[in-house]
């Protein structure tokens, strides 16, 4: 079984600009393409997940998503780092008046995104990392029995959007950004 980190993508590897309506808006935060690279060296499968309600809110239509992570990926590429999967949902389960207006197993903090992930790329999410801006990226680990990494990068803590639930325990680690992240993951060794 592989070991994995996931990451979360806007406030994470890339900068938060609230919703993603244009391609363009698309900036990496610096130093994100190269902690991802360290991590593909280092033999990690990298894999992006993200909820990207904003389809499910009419801001924007799926395809968009689909053009912001092609370019995603090539501005990794130019970086010599790679994605080895790219999971989001698109659905709310109140907001909108669409097809994906729907509870679901896949928006986070629920597990859909990293079970599948883990089925279609043989991992083992015991052994893997959630690296992520928001407290529900880290009652994502918890609950998939990972390791959870905060970054500072995204929302901050104080942030009312982000609210540390009362039964979510502290992140194995804080960083201050995607590449501390990725170091302290290295020193954890195998």
């Amino acid at each position: 079984m592989n070991r994995a980190v996931f990451l979360d993508r806007d406030g994470t590897v890339t900068e938060e600009v609230g919703y993603l309506t244009n391609v363009d808006m698309l900036r990496m935060i610096p130093g994100a393409g190269a902690a991802i690279r360290k991590l593909n060296q280092a033999g990690f499968k990298v894999v992006l997940v993200t909820n990207q309600s904003g389809v499910a809110r009419g801001y924007f239509p799926e395809s968009l998503v689909h053009e912001a992570h092609e370019r995603l990926t090539g501005m990794l590429k130019s970086e010599g780092a790679r994605l080895d999967g790219i999971y989001y949902c698109p659905h709310h389960p109140t907001a909108g008046k669409s097809q994906y207006t729907t509870a679901c197993d896949c928006r986070k903090p629920a597990t859909g995104l990293l079970d599948r992930a883990a089925r279609e790329l043989n991992i083992d999410l015991t052994g893997s990392y959630m690296v992520g801006d928001k407290w529900s990226d880290v009652e994502l680990a918890r609950q998939a029995g990972a390791k959870a990494v905060l970054v500072q990068t995204g929302f901050a803590h104080d942030d009312p959007g982000n609210v540390r639930p009362p039964h979510v325990d502290d992140p194995d680690f804080t960083a201050l950004d995607l590449n501390e992240a990725a170091e302290w993951i290295l020193r954890q060794g195998a």
